[in-house]
């Protein structure tokens, strides 16, 4: 099973989704990327195969420091193991990124409506149609677009969602698959296990089913 990471705080971002990841590899999976709130836009960094490429890829990047961010390991179920199928995905404007854990059941009849108005897919998932169906309906109103968006898709999830227009945020929700919010000082987390975040702190919160978090270092 998939595994989500996210974190917001003071922290360098990307240390502490690597190391979260890395206490969900027991899961398994086939490739692993993260998604870091930088100063001009989001980043997405993936890689197939084990997370070792994932960090010899960030290294390699040098990219600045970044205190928001969110990661994970997929195991392919819409989509060969590839880079480009990869979490997390970006809209087509790259003002949205999502991981996902869990199955959208209709994502095919949603993507040719977005793709009959213009949007272009890049990969063959099913959790590309969550982004590109969020920048679709995006208002300004992180949650307000989110109950849009739940409205439109069927089947489970765990999400985490970052917006270039809130680069201090992580936005989640979960429905039939596990997220938690982990508690900590001047910084926050979500995380699809609790073993991502037990370095960092033992106060955690179990999202209920289509129970939205907005969650800010202190907030």
């Amino acid at each position: 099973m998939c595994g989500i990471v996210g974190y917001v705080g003071k922290r360098n971002a990307q240390d502490v989704l690597l190391d979260g990841l890395e206490k969900l590899e027991y899961r398994g999976y086939d490739s692993a990327g993260v998604a870091l709130a930088l100063d001009g836009g989001i980043c997405v960094v993936k890689s197939k195969g084990r997370l070792t490429a994932l960090r010899e890829k960030l290294a390699a990047q040098q990219l600045a420091q970044s205190f928001c961010g969110i990661g994970h390991t997929r195991w392919a179920t819409h989509g060969e193991p590839s880079v480009v199928n990869a979490h997390p995905h970006y809209s087509r404007d790259q003002k949205i990124a999502v991981v996902h854990n869990g199955i959208i059941e209709n994502y095919i009849p949603l993507k040719e409506e977005l793709q009959a108005n213009g949007v272009v897919f890049r990969s063959e998932t099913d959790t590309e149609v969550v982004a590109q169906l969020f920048d679709y309906l995006y208002d300004g109103d992180l949650v307000g677009t989110l109950i849009k968006v739940l409205h439109r898709i069927r089947g489970s999830y765990a999400l985490g969602i970052l917006c270039t227009d809130y680069p201090d945020t992580l936005l989640a929700v979960r429905k039939d698959s596990p997220m938690i919010v982990g508690l900590g000082e001047h910084e926050n987390y979500i995380a699809s296990d609790i073993p991502a975040v037990l370095d960092h702190t033992r106060k955690y919160y179990l999202l209920g089913d289509n129970e939205i978090a907005l969650i800010k270092a202190d907030s």
